[in-house]
């Protein structure tokens, strides 16, 4: 007998027949013996839905009400999910995020997860109950309910894994598993059958959509191990899990792309130290992620060109600060909205040479231009040209023997 945590995404969820579907899967594990506590998303769509009603009544509708909005999408999924299982002779339970509780902190539609209370739910697993717990989502000191941001059923599963000590956390998609690259662009994509918890934070944050990063993140630090499961078939998953027991013949395990980056360069800035902290500290202080920067010193070397990498949702806000910024002396700012970014991820990267030069050839080769670069020991990132980002993906699929 085994302590699992299950966590179901929208897509399984997103119909009766999909819900009725996962309370079976639910009934063979309890029928196994196992203690479950499932966490589930919203039905697929549905938070979308509540946002659009939100959207309606006002643009800048009250952060706080939001959370109250959103977080009731959880709720009518727990109550069929554990409805579906009462009906299938299983004890089964619905727990709210104040009824447990699941203790936040931060800002609302971005909170985190601190604690979690474990005295019911454990009581209740004892009594060879199943819980049903709903993501993304928790309760403030002062009573609030939060949420904890798109895809935050991922941390909330992992922070129940972590917190009632579950031997393992099974995450369910609609995909077999982990990716080379996305299968729904790249038909050759294969499923990665083990990853390391490295490189699988780098692929969910450079655009795989498989899992949460953040939810990565807390796996790894507190060693939990996952795995990405298909809730339509019964083939196995891809296993997440600490990096001494990963393959390393291949050096690159997946590609990753994302769309949704902006490029700006600030041209001719005065060369002299802390312009670049003066720059970038209010960018910070309005919560914009800068990501790649570049800076080319001019040959006079009093002027300099900073280059840098923003969401594509921010560019207008990051232009706005910098126009406003009174710290900071520059000739103009120029942006593109029409990149991508493209990344090879993989942990046998560390000790192969010659992966930089591989992927600089590939798209050499392709005719793509690259705009800009950034490296870490199991990542290599470029942006260039959002219209090339397919032919990219497929040449550095098939030059690192993805295929």
């Amino acid at each position: 007998m085994v302590k699992k945590v299950l966590k179901f995404g929208g897509t399984s969820v997103g119909t009766i027949e999909r819900i009725q579907h996962v309370a079976n899967i639910i009934k063979k594990e309890h029928s196994e013996k196992n203690k479950v506590i499932a966490v589930v998303s919203a039905m697929s769509g549905k938070t979308n839905e509540l946002l659009k009603l939100s959207n309606e009544i006002a643009e800048d509708f009250n952060k706080r009400e939001l959370d109250v909005l959103l977080s009731s999408g959880e709720q009518v999924t727990c109550a069929l999910l554990s409805g579906a299982l009462t009906r299938l002779n299983i004890k089964s339970k619905s727990f709210m995020n104040w009824q447990i509780p699941i203790l936040t902190e931060g800002d609302h539609s971005n909170a985190r997860i601190i604690n979690i209370h474990v005295e019911k739910i454990n009581d209740y697993l004892n009594n060879n109950g199943v819980a049903i717990v709903p993501g993304f989502q928790g309760i403030s000191k002062n009573g609030d309910i939060t949420t904890i941001g798109r895809g935050g059923s991922d941390a909330t599963a992992v922070a129940i894994a972590k917190i009632f000590n579950a031997e393992c956390c099974e995450i369910y998609t609609d995909v077999d598993g982990v990716f080379s690259t996305d299968p729904n662009k790249i038909p050759v994509a294969k499923k990665i059958d083990k990853i390391s918890y490295d490189e699988m934070l780098e692929l969910s944050s450079l655009g795989a959509k498989v899992m949460q990063s953040s939810a990565v993140q807390t796996a790894m630090m507190y060693d939990i191990p996952l795995e990405v499961k298909s809730t339509f078939t019964e083939r196995k998953g891809t296993k997440i899990f600490s990096q001494e027991n990963i393959d390393y013949t291949k050096s690159v395990t997946g590609v990753a792309y994302s769309k949704d980056d902006a490029k700006i360069t600030v041209k001719e800035v005065e060369d002299k130290p802390g312009v670049a902290a003066n720059m970038f500290e209010p960018l910070s202080k309005a919560q914009v992620n800068v990501d790649m920067v570049i800076q080319n010193i001019s040959s006079d070397q009093k002027t300099t060109d900073i280059t840098f990498t923003v969401k594509r949702d921010d560019i207008s806000k990051t232009k706005q600060i910098l126009k406003e910024s009174t710290s900071i002396n520059y000739k103009e700012i120029i942006s593109n909205e029409k990149v991508a970014k493209v990344s090879i991820v993989g942990a046998g990267m560390v000790s192969t040479p010659g992966v930089t030069y591989k992927m600089f050839r590939g798209l050499s080769d392709e005719n793509i231009n690259i705009l800009a670069i950034s490296t870490s020991e199991i990542k290599l990132s470029v942006i260039i040209d959002e219209e090339n980002t397919l032919k990219a993906v497929k040449k550095l699929h098939t030059i690192f023997d993805l295929d």
